[in-house]
């Protein structure tokens, strides 16, 4: 009878948001009706975070928006309503543009908030969120993800502030953000960060990418670089209604305790810089493609549909030691592949970038012929001379020696459901991240998190300031049995949590062994990885006070239910999230 009940409650649920979305937004639109390959693949505006003087580089202080304004996905659809970040509302773009930095130059930012009091997309004020008693402005703040830098300019969750700066979060304190670069060059990407927020924000368009460049280490690789050969891929998806605005159900999987929280995403349009579906015109050479993932739920599995390969140089913000080539590449939402296509080994005059990650992933629907396409490259017949290379070692940093760990940590995911079995939220160590730190590790020391994931979801787990390095991965046998002791003591030493993990190994793919910043966590398994709270390039202890208010956090991403393979879980934004708190 629970169940009749259960599935009348989520028909009649699905019945009223599509008339309502129907009434209000002109009803879903048919991605096959836009043409493929039609828009030209932009290159996002670039700003220097530095400027020269007499030679000389110097820091520089830039100043960014967030604006409501139109933005053309795709030539035949509407202008869509958008929020874009931008040096002015004319300038502002979907993703925002790209900040290219210096190693040892400070960047300075004002992020400056000019949104409307009235968001475009639908909201669910019964999660934990910024916008309970907002009245004057949508509430933003920008974390800049992969980044090392103070606590203060980290975009805490509960930093956030309105247009002036009229109302701010309780941990807000400043409002120019200090990027010091000292970190190893690499890719990064800012976005918001508002708590409860972020998974509207991002589908709003608040996303860009950064990117830390440092001549010394990398002007021996040889590795393409221009604004030609040296391009950002921002790959996301959405979905659009007939009059351009992005489509996002309103009606919640548990509409009695959450009315609209709906966190599973899956857009049926692919977006590559902004634009459905681009085509690009390249020459017979080596380009660089920095692809960041940065969908809310859907995971990408990249390949060409000619046989060109993929050599990675570089996984999130860190080089690998030496390039690793395949011939398909699988991103969870916020990780970045770095990578080299060598155009000249097309065998054809047309390259297709597809892919076939189930959705949800891994054992979800097929992809369609929507979301199989991601974009077109031209290939020019001519043959020319490429002076670009591979180089057969790229970037050496210290190996991950367990030795020098100084503490040992069991990190445990856990997801509570309501008497339908829905997921109600989601917490780490059973706490909300309103609970006291728990995660205090010292400065420039190293520790073992042994991640023990309870749910039956993919989690990508991302740890702000501290890179890591994955150990190994072990399936946990008698699982229930382990899960039932969890949950009655929340402690992974009593439950002798060594005697349940013991099955089978998972090994780490070859380009992923190096320093990341994002690692899918899998359901029924203990994630061993080495995180270290330092610069990992150098000695040097951190340029800032690591220690400082508000301190840092670390999350889960997005996650995937596997079983039922209907459910998405935003869950960072209901609430898997936890406080880190470093010491001296």
């Amino acid at each position: 009878m629970v169940r009749v009940v259960f599935f009348f409650v989520m028909f009649l649920g699905l019945i009223i948001g599509v008339l309502s979305s129907s009434r209000t937004e002109g009803g879903l639109i048919n991605p096959s009706q836009l043409k493929m390959f039609v828009d030209v693949l932009p290159d996002m505006p670039r700003i220097k975070g530095f400027h020269v003087v007499n030679g000389v580089f110097k820091s520089k202080s830039l100043k960014i928006g967030m604006f409501n304004k139109h933005w053309k996905f795709h030539r035949d659809l509407p202008p869509t309503p958008v929020f874009a970040y931008g040096t002015s509302k004319h300038r502002a773009t979907v993703p925002g543009p790209t900040i290219e930095s210096l190693h040892g130059i400070d960047t300075y930012v004002k992020w400056k908030n000019y949104l409307h009091s009235k968001h475009i997309l639908p909201l669910d004020r019964t999660i934990p969120t910024a916008i309970q008693e907002i009245r004057k402005g949508i509430p933003t703040v920008v974390h800049l993800h992969g980044g090392i830098h103070e606590p203060e300019s980290d975009g805490n969750s509960n930093s956030w502030f309105t247009g002036g700066f009229k109302e701010k979060g309780p941990t807000w304190s400043k409002k120019r953000y200090h990027y010091r670069n000292m970190q190893q060059p690499g890719n990064l990407w800012y976005h918001d960060h508002a708590m409860g927020l972020t998974r509207v924000n991002l589908l709003a368009g608040l996303i860009g990418t950064y990117i830390i460049r440092h001549h010394d280490m990398e002007a021996p690789l040889r590795l393409p670089k221009g604004k030609k050969f040296d391009r950002p891929l921002m790959v996301f998806d959405r979905s659009f209604c007939v009059d351009g605005s992005i489509y996002m159900n309103s009606t919640g999987n548990n509409p009695s305790i959450h009315p609209q929280w709906q966190p599973e995403y899956f857009g049926d349009v692919i977006i590559v810089n902004g634009k459905a579906w681009p085509r690009k015109k390249v020459r017979r050479r080596k380009y660089r493609f920095r692809i960041i993932n940065a969908s809310n739920a859907r995971f990408f599995r990249f390949f060409f549909t000619n046989g060109l390969q993929f050599i990675h140089v570089a996984s999130d913000s860190v080089y690998l030691e030496k390039p690793i080539v395949t011939n398909e590449t699988l991103l969870a939402p916020s990780e970045i592949a770095d990578v080299v296509v060598d155009f000249s080994k097309s065998k054809s005059n047309v390259a297709i970038l597809a892919n076939n990650a189930p959705c949800p992933y891994p054992s979800g629907d097929p992809v369609n012929d929507a979301n199989s396409k991601v974009m077109k490259f031209i290939v020019k017949k001519k043959r020319e001379l490429d002076r670009w290379r591979v180089p057969s070692k790229l970037i050496k940093y210290p190996s991950s020696d367990l030795s020098s760990a100084s503490q040992t940590r069991y990190i445990a995911m856990y997801e509570y459901t309501s008497a339908t079995d829905e997921p109600t939220h989601l917490y780490i160590n059973g706490k909300s991240y309103d609970d006291v730190v728990t995660e205090t590790p010292k400065i420039g020391t190293s520790e073992v998190w042994n991640v023990i994931n309870l749910t039956e979801d993919t989690h990508p787990l991302h740890i702000h300031l501290g890179l890591f390095v994955v150990l190994k991965q072990t399936m946990l046998v008698k699982v229930e049995e382990f899960k039932e002791c969890m949950t009655k003591f929340n402690d992974a030493i009593k439950c002798q949590v060594s005697k349940y993990a013991r099955g089978k190994k998972m090994e780490v793919p070859a380009h992923e062994k190096g320093w990341k910043n994002v690692y899918k966590m899998t359901p029924g398994y203990v994630t061993k990885i080495l995180v270290r709270f330092s610069y990992i390039h150098s000695n040097v202890s951190y340029s800032f006070d690591a220690t400082a208010e508000p301190g840092y956090a670390y999350h889960c991403h997005v996650c995937i239910r596997k079983p039922s393979n209907v459910q998405i879980l935003d869950h960072e934004d209901n609430v898997m999230m936890r406080p880190l708190k470093l010491v001296k």
